[in-house]
């Protein structure tokens, strides 16, 4: 799709910028380790995630959009097979991908091997924009495959895809965003979408508190599947982010990298 990676790359950066202006104009919580360490390492592994994408792409001849073109060249999937008009293909894609993700989430959380991996988002002492790219280059990976098994089952138009991922990207930094938001404002913006002390409810380092509020862009699912937690126990001044043990290791790149690999 021309100019998919140039409108994605815009979004993203320009709306990174903006929410960690946003931060700096109204903060929900005082930081736990200094910015400019965690930033180096939540974007040095993001450069990471993109040259494992880079490469899996050697590999696999197409990437999701790419995917979602070729399955409409060659006639596969229910959304291809049913032939339904552009917009409702487009709206079907942004919901159905969401639950995949939200779905995908739930059992980064209770496969033990994968939450080897998935924790290295959750290590992250702070809760801020950048925590949002801060994702093990495994799980991106594993993330991808799964999009493209069901760009081919579903045969959803490349549009759609681009604008998932737009809004995907987009929601997981807001809700990321260390923003404090008027009472009045976030009750009604999470109704639909899932706001910053929402999910930050979700980096709690208790068990049963990390373990709700999985939605990344809607949060109807959390509501429809019972994961759905309002507020931490603590309060969000008092309750503490990462894992069960705090320290600034999370804030080291190789150490974050290698986590997974640890032995508890």
């Amino acid at each position: 799709m021309e100019h998919e990676t140039i409108l994605r790359l815009g979004f993203f950066l320009g709306l990174f910028a903006l929410f960690a202006w946003l931060e700096q104009r109204a903060p929900r919580r005082a930081r736990a380790e200094p910015l400019r360490r965690r930033w180096f390492t939540n974007w040095g592994i993001v450069v990471l995630d993109t040259l494992t994408l880079r490469a899996l792409a050697l590999g696999l001849p197409l990437l999701a959009v790419g995917a979602a073109i070729d399955a409409q060249a060659q006639g596969w999937g229910v959304m291809n097979a049913l032939g339904l008009p552009l917009w409702l293909g487009v709206v079907l894609t942004v919901l159905i991908f969401d639950l995949a993700i939200w779905a995908q989430h739930l059992v980064t959380h209770k496969v033990p091997i994968l939450w080897r991996i998935h924790r290295v988002h959750h290590a992250d002492r702070d809760i801020d924009v950048s925590t949002a790219i801060r994702f093990h280059p495994v799980e991106i990976g594993l993330s991808m495959l799964l999009k493209i098994g069901l760009v081919y089952l579903l045969g959803p138009p490349a549009i759609g895809v681009v604008a998932f991922e737009i809004v995907l990207n987009g929601t997981a930094m807001f809700n990321h965003a260390n923003l404090a938001l008027p009472g009045w404002l976030d009750a009604a913006l999470r109704k639909v979408l899932v706001t910053p002390d929402m999910h930050r409810v979700h980096h709690s380092d208790i068990r049963a508190e990390h373990d709700s509020n999985y939605g990344f862009a809607l949060s109807v699912w959390d509501r429809i599947f019972g994961t759905y937690r309002a507020q931490p126990g603590k309060g969000h001044e008092g309750m503490t982010v990462g894992l069960e043990w705090q320290d600034d290791r999370p804030t080291k790149l190789g150490w974050s990298l290698w986590l997974p690999f640890r032995r508890d």
